[in-house]
């Protein structure tokens, strides 16, 4: 099987350097799109108007990060979204990982 895809670009550079560059956008924005979805239902959301399925976009990534940072229980995203849903304690735990890493950065 062959698929073809058109590109236009500004960018002065060769075929080989273009396609490295397109295959690393694709990749990290298919990686995180997968990831979205399956953790928090992304493609599910029925918000579609106005400001707010960009908000609820930043509001995943966030949860995202934070789920990313906690370590202490060795789950899936998924698993550890549906554990803070239901457990105010976990919920904590997930915040302050968050908090300790803001604290390092800072």
């Amino acid at each position: 099987m062959c698929e073809v895809q058109f590109y236009l670009t500004s960018l002065n550079c060769d075929a080989r350097n273009l396609g490295q560059v397109i295959r690393l956008h694709w990749g990290v924005e298919n990686g995180l799109h997968w990831t979205l979805d399956v953790t928090f239902y992304e493609d599910a959301c029925g918000v579609r108007t106005g400001h707010a399925p960009q908000n609820l976009a930043l509001l995943r990534r966030i949860a995202l990060n934070a789920l990313n940072l906690e370590q202490s229980l060795k789950r899936s995203n998924r698993q550890k979204s549906n554990r803070a849903v239901m457990d105010n304690n976990y919920m904590l735990t997930v915040l302050t990982a968050c908090l300790s890493q803001l604290i390092m950065v800072v």
